[in-house]
């Protein structure tokens, strides 16, 4: 089926809200760079801008987003490059520092965002007092999408009950903070030059020591990648490890929010093998790359 663009009346009803940027930190995403820009283009109400941030990738990753330019000229597609630093931090921090939208949201460059995206994006900031929201995802080269939408709401919605409101975690791979707010706390989020923590949960934090309303709204979905999975045993603890060095740096210490990391450590084996099987039936390529 051929692709289609938005339609005028939706972009007339677009220009009467909240506008909305997105960003995507971007290494070495030759083979997923394509379909994320794809996703963000055709949406049901379209983003004032799309920004991809190049952080020296050595792949066709800036070639395929020029391509991409190129093929939609009236699409706002901007390719910026953060070649100062290597990291997902300074690289995604150079993009909200450039985004001119009211809404900043913040994508991974494996997303596949829903059509609906920027417009329950805009729907969820519908409310002044919320400063970010987040929503959950969909893994794309995982069998039983659907199971797996509903199970990854329910763990994000038991986090909630869980941290009894006080903490709500976004998620960097479907994110979205108001310009206002990051111009708060970007100057305090940390560096982790280490890079020691969760980028995503560090945030959450920081907004949280300002009194910044995170939202969690569940039709803001996003698909992404398993891919993670494909990390050894030792480089998936490593990671998972990651919530208890973010929760230290901030002195943090609610029992109940180590609950992600007993979700995380349960169900590796099992989706790593799960994972294995589909893309062996399927014949689905590796991806890798990332920040």
């Amino acid at each position: 089926m051929s692709p289609h663009r938005p339609n005028p009346t939706a972009q007339a009803d677009a220009s009467a809200a909240l506008s909305v940027s997105i960003v995507i930190p971007a290494y070495n995403e030759e083979s997923v760079i394509r379909q994320c820009l794809i996703a963000a283009i055709y949406q049901s109400v379209p983003a004032g801008e799309i920004i991809v941030v190049d952080n020296k990738s050595t792949d066709r990753t800036v070639q395929i987003v020029r391509q991409m330019q190129t093929e939609y000229p009236d699409t706002p597609i901007k390719l910026l490059s953060q070649h100062t630093e290597q990291g997902l931090i300074p690289t995604r921090n150079y993009g909200l520092n450039h985004a001119n939208g009211q809404i900043l949201g913040r994508i991974d460059a494996d997303s596949v965002m829903e059509p609906d995206w920027v417009e329950q994006v805009q729907k969820a900031f519908a409310d002044d007092n919320v400063q970010a929201a987040t929503g959950p995802v969909v893994y794309y080269d995982m069998p039983m999408r659907r199971f797996g939408l509903k199970a990854d709401d329910r763990m994000r919605q038991l986090m909630l009950r869980l941290a009894k409101h006080q903490y709500h975690f976004l998620f960097g791979s479907n994110m979205a903070l108001r310009k206002s707010a990051w111009e708060q706390i970007c100057d305090e989020a940390c560096r982790d030059e280490k890079d020691e923590m969760h980028e995503d949960i560090d945030l959450s934090l920081h907004l949280a020591e300002h009194q910044l309303k995170v939202q969690y709204w569940p039709q803001m979905v996003s698909g992404m990648s398993a891919r993670r999975l494909e990390d050894s045993p030792k480089d998936y603890r490593y990671y998972v490890h990651r919530f208890d060095r973010t929760y230290k740096a901030h002195n943090v210490t609610k029992m109940a929010l180590k609950a992600p990391m007993v979700v995380f450590f349960s169900v590796y084996f099992p989706a790593k093998l799960l994972r294995a099987i589909h893309t062996a039936n399927t014949g689905q390529p590796t991806r890798r790359g990332g920040i």
